[in-house]
């Protein structure tokens, strides 16, 4: 079967050209054709962790089967990180992140702001802390677009996630996603926050007027300090 591969950005001035023809055999995956490609071009091993790949202007996983006639596009990123899946400390924008994922074929864009609320467990919280692992928190979120371009037919993803102290009222994570019809949306838009909770190395401290606590392991930062450290187990080496 026969495929085209198109090159954008920093990809195209790679490899000095803007587009590949490819005979491939039957059956196989996207996944197969970009190491495939990483072999014919191994500049673009430099990539690989941070490059998306698009079939029929849709993103599509590793394991995705090709077909005759498909148009396969390898996304760079944008700015040493994808505009797209982005954290970091800078305030986010509900509308920006929107943009993102505007299409002419979008009937719908469903986002998601999660902000600060003032109390949480029974008490009140002051400030959140937020820490992440940027990098693979980025290339989680990347993940979980592939993942939702595998179940529905979603024209775009975007997942923003902020870092540092947070007031009440502040956004904390804009999920944006683009569909032609909203059943879809809707669905892919509350399956990204419920992945993003379960892979992404994010962790959220609550601040309280009377304490404070890790979520995520508050069973373990309850037992190491509500404890005396004479009775905390050692410091590894």
């Amino acid at each position: 079967m026969r495929v085209t591969v198109r090159y954008f950005a920093v990809v195209r001035e790679l490899l000095g050209r803007e587009r590949d023809e490819h005979e491939l055999p039957e059956g196989t995956t996207v996944g197969e054709l970009l190491e495939r490609l990483i072999a014919d071009q191994p500049i673009l091993d430099r990539l690989r962790r941070s490059m998306l790949v698009m079939v029929n202007r849709r993103y599509a996983r590793p394991d995705q089967r090709l077909s005759e006639g498909d148009e396969v596009a390898l996304i760079p990123p944008v700015s040493g990180g994808s505009e797209r899946f982005r954290v970091g400390p800078d305030p986010l924008d509900p509308a920006a992140v929107e943009r993102l994922v505007a299409h002419p074929g979008a009937g719908t864009i469903v986002t998601f702001v999660g902000t600060v609320r003032e109390q949480a467990r029974g008490k009140r919280v002051r400030y959140l802390e937020y820490e992440a692992y940027a990098e693979a928190a980025e290339e989680a979120f990347a993940q979980i677009a592939s993942e939702i371009a595998g179940r529905w037919p979603i024209l775009g993803v975007a997942i923003h996630h902020r870092t540092g102290r947070l007031a009440i009222g502040e956004a904390s994570v804009v999920i944006a996603v683009a569909s032609a019809h909203r059943a879809e949306a809707f669905e892919a838009c509350r399956y990204a926050i419920e992945r993003l909770k379960q892979v992404a190395p994010i962790w959220k401290k609550e601040v309280y007027e009377d304490g404070e606590v890790w979520i995520g392991s508050e069973a373990l930062y309850q037992e190491l300090f509500a404890r005396p450290s004479a009775e905390l187990p050692p410091a590894s080496a």
